[in-house]
């Protein structure tokens, strides 16, 4: 009886493991095919945010921007820019943030026009 207990015991694990390595593959084959789907845009994103100093998330919390367009963010820098202006008792460090947090989002912006337009061109061939 002990016998038959531990095949059983045995042969469910080797169905588990199987079935765990099998999960694996795949969730690796996602995150892959994931990573390619990201491309160069990421990559581009992430140097952007070396040169600036500051990330994409820093700069959207800076100008209080949840979606990047370009009409939202330049309203909201320029009102940010005259509120922190040194002569109406502003702080020029706040303004060189707020300036800083524009040039990150125009750059993740053209970082996007040309993911779009590569993919363009991509789909058309």
């Amino acid at each position: 009886m002990a016998k038959y207990l531990a095949q059983i015991i045995v042969m469910g694990v080797q169905v588990v493991g199987r079935a765990f390595a099998r999960a694996l593959q795949q969730e690796y084959a996602a995150s892959q095919a994931a990573a390619r789907a990201r491309g160069t845009a990421g990559k581009q994103s992430a140097a952007a945010s070396s040169i600036t100093g500051m990330t994409l998330q820093e700069a959207q919390q800076i100008l209080n921007i949840t979606t990047l367009t370009p009409e939202e963010i330049q309203k909201n820098y320029d009102h940010l820019f005259k509120v922190n202006d040194k002569s109406v008792g502003g702080s020029f460090y706040l303004q060189s943030k707020v300036v800083r947090a524009k040039e990150r989002l125009e750059e993740e912006l053209n970082i996007q026009s040309q993911d779009k337009e590569q993919s363009q061109k991509n789909t058309e061939t």
